[in-house]
């Protein structure tokens, strides 16, 4: 089902030629849980500040969620960077943001272990780690002509092997970008820029799929049709209603839980329905 909303337009404003998909969480489920990871350890590391220690932990966590959830969609390390603020912030001394960004990276691999071992074994079909539908979504959009990007913030090199490893990665023939240790150098926003320049495009032709709150607003932004995908990652079916709230407030178009109805997502997004639903 397609959620839309009085305000917003509820389908593009042109045919469109170009997409933007974000990975984690909108194309790929091999991380799922990532907040598990991050949320308890930049916790830690913020109670154990001068400030810190005063407050009741569960204030301390309820403040690294928030902005947490604010910076999803950014390259990791920008979350990093916000963490050696409040470290200062909270009279603390913080270690370099890439020094935060390494260990969580450490202990997000030690977690997904499994998953990228089955997968690169076959004992882990890549379907079971995705969102549902994906493989749907990105051939339909293959057979009427559209161009699609991949743009993550996650580190280049770790979406390149997880998208092969999905068997996804041939959809976007070499279209692929995530972070960079040189951080400045990378960002969705960017990626969207030089798709509308170097295409000659107006916003109109571009759409975007993601769950976070940073793609969604840059299509928007770039004058793009936005698709907030709000999809439950733990039981690969339903709403996931913080993502829901998240994705309105971002500014998304319309919402869906997955790429299951994939006809009616067709019909959004074309005006008719030729893939197989």
């Amino acid at each position: 089902m397609i959620e839309t909303f009085s305000d917003r337009r509820n389908r593009p404003e042109k045919t469109p030629k170009y997409a933007v998909l974000d990975f984690d969480g909108t194309v790929s489920l091999i991380r799922e849980g990532w907040q598990q990871i991050m949320t308890p350890y930049f916790t830690d590391e913020l109670y154990n500040t001068p400030e810190g220690r005063k407050l009741p932990r569960e204030q301390v966590e309820l403040h690294c969620r928030d902005f947490i959830t604010l910076l999803t969609g950014k390259q990791t390390i920008y979350q990093c960077i916000r963490l050696a603020e409040e470290i200062t912030a909270f009279g603390g001394t913080p270690e370099d943001p890439q020094t935060y960004k390494d260990e969580y990276v450490r202990r997000l691999l030690v977690k997904i272990d499994d998953r990228l071992k089955g997968l690169e074994n076959g004992k882990v079909e890549p379907e079971t780690l995705t969102v549902p539908g994906t493989y749907d979504l990105l051939g339909m959009l293959q057979k009427h002509g559209v161009k699609a990007y991949l743009a993550s913030g996650t580190d280049e090199e770790h979406v390149l092997n997880e998208a092969a490893l999905l068997k996804v990665n041939h959809y976007f023939d070499g279209r692929i970008y995530g972070a960079q240790r040189e951080y400045k150098t990378f960002s969705k926003k960017l990626v969207i820029e030089r798709i509308i320049r170097e295409n000659h495009l107006s916003g109109g032709e571009l759409i975007g799929f993601g769950d976070g709150y940073v793609e969604i607003e840059n299509v928007r932004e770039a004058g793009g049709f936005a698709v907030g995908v709000a999809t439950n990652e733990h039981e690969r079916r339903g709403i996931d209603e913080w993502k829901r709230e998240r994705l309105i407030r971002a500014g998304a178009n319309v919402i869906i839980p997955d790429y299951r109805n994939i006809g009616e997502i067709e019909k959004m997004l074309f005006g008719e329905v030729t893939y197989a639903v």
